[in-house]
């Protein structure tokens, strides 16, 4: 019988070690060994290799006694200085940036109000790295002490690569943006993502999904989003391709089709769809700034029928994908998230009811559906829980990203 790389064993050790003081840390090195199933021994060598690298540090926490020592334990944690991340993540109508430590607490955050959607990617660059020098600076750092950069966008992403095969962003097809970016900051490693799977990482690290290694999130927002996070990790296509709900082919509410998801149930077509229906209305400025979503969170909060009706057929078509995502997934849990979800119940109840219709009574109680309630810098902490991975992850995870230098 073959017996395993003993390499690979230690690093995966290491990692479920790591992985335990990220997630319950300050913790003692016997709730550890509890924790991970590792012996006594194999904790204490890791953890002192650990904190010979700087990676963890010790509290000693007065009071607090081991029965069997009689002497205060040791907590283990993170050490919030081992390193440093920027993340950032381009929508249509802005860039975002924010700086973090090795707990992923943000330290400094900007944002950049800039229709990327009429930029040439030489100028998105431009914009980024000018972008990412000044969150670094803010936070009291130099671009040296970053030790890597992640970058969160909508559309299809190889990741593996460095490539962006299709975005909205960008007006062409396969961008090698990780590369243009790494080149940009003096070879600081760059990757780029799908930015729900940044979402998706922040919510199994710090949010709704804490503690959960199944779930599913639906990114409503400029397309549609999905990250799927199986046994703990995130799940990925071929060369780390994240997997682009928008592009799921469905029938609409009323019968049509069958079209692309995007076409029915994105924030783009929700605007679009909106703006037809108010056309040549006192509404149109708002639209005509790039305010249109606010003004259809105003609308269906002031009962609107006209945007009611049309929230109630996008929620339809979106819990007809979510049927069928459960059907296959069975996750515990489904978080939905962006900025159409803050029209409450009149998106969410059409969503829930006909996800209820078209579930089968086997899977009727498997999924709880729940909205992302998070603070706009969750994307930030899920770049540097990212990044963090690709540094000091998982070693059996094949899908981290090529060092683009």
């Amino acid at each position: 019988m073959k017996t395993a790389d003993p390499e690979l064993m230690r690093a995966i050790n290491r990692f479920h070690v790591m992985d335990a003081i990220r997630r319950y840390g300050p913790i003692s090195r016997v709730e550890i060994s509890d924790r991970t199933q590792l012996s006594a021994t194999t904790v204490s060598a890791i953890t002192a290799a650990l904190l010979d690298d700087a990676l963890i540090v010790t509290h000693q926490l007065g009071g607090i006694r081991d029965a069997a020592r009689g002497r205060p334990r040791v907590m283990l944690d993170l050490n919030p200085h081992a390193a440093y991340v920027v993340g950032v993540k381009l929508a249509l109508d802005q860039i975002t940036i924010a700086t973090t430590n090795f707990r992923a607490d943000v330290l400094s955050s900007l944002m950049l109000p800039i229709r990327l959607g009429r930029q040439p990617v030489s100028v998105i660059a431009d914009l980024v790295e000018d972008g990412i020098r000044r969150s670094v600076a803010d936070a009291g750092l130099t671009i040296e002490q970053i030790s890597g950069v992640c970058v969160g966008l909508p559309g299809v992403v190889e990741r593996m690569a460095g490539v962006c095969r299709a975005s909205p962003i960008f007006g062409e097809r396969d961008v090698p943006f990780a590369a243009e970016l790494t080149a940009r900051l003096g070879g600081v490693v760059s990757t780029i993502d799908s930015d729900v799977n940044l979402v998706t990482l922040a919510e199994h690290w710090f949010g709704q999904a804490r503690g959960l290694d199944d779930f599913l999130v639906i990114s409503v927002e400029l397309g549609l989003g999905l990250g799927i996070l199986h046994n703990g990790e995130l799940f990925r296509g071929a060369n780390g391709l994240s997997p682009d709900l928008g592009d799921l082919m469905v029938r609409t509410a009323n019968g049509s089709g069958p079209v692309r998801l995007a076409a029915a149930a994105s924030e783009a077509s929700i605007l679009a769809e909106a703006r037809e229906i108010l056309a040549g209305g006192e509404h149109e400025h708002a639209f005509r700034l790039g305010r249109g979503m606010e003004k259809i969170l105003e609308l269906a909060a002031a009962g609107e029928p006209r945007i009611l009706a049309l929230l109630e057929q996008v929620g339809g078509s979106l819990g007809f994908a979510i049927a069928n995502l459960i059907t296959l997934f069975a996750p515990p849990k489904v978080i939905l998230a962006g900025a159409a979800l803050q029209a409450g119940d009149a998106l969410v109840e059409p969503i829930r009811r006909t996800v209820a219709e078209l579930l089968p009574p086997s899977l009727a109680d498997v999924s709880d559906i729940v909205v992302h309630h998070w603070a706009d810098d969750i994307w930030a902490r899920g770049a540097a829980a990212m990044t963090l991975r690709d540094l000091y992850g998982a070693p059996w995870n094949t899908t981290g990203p090529v060092v683009h230098r």
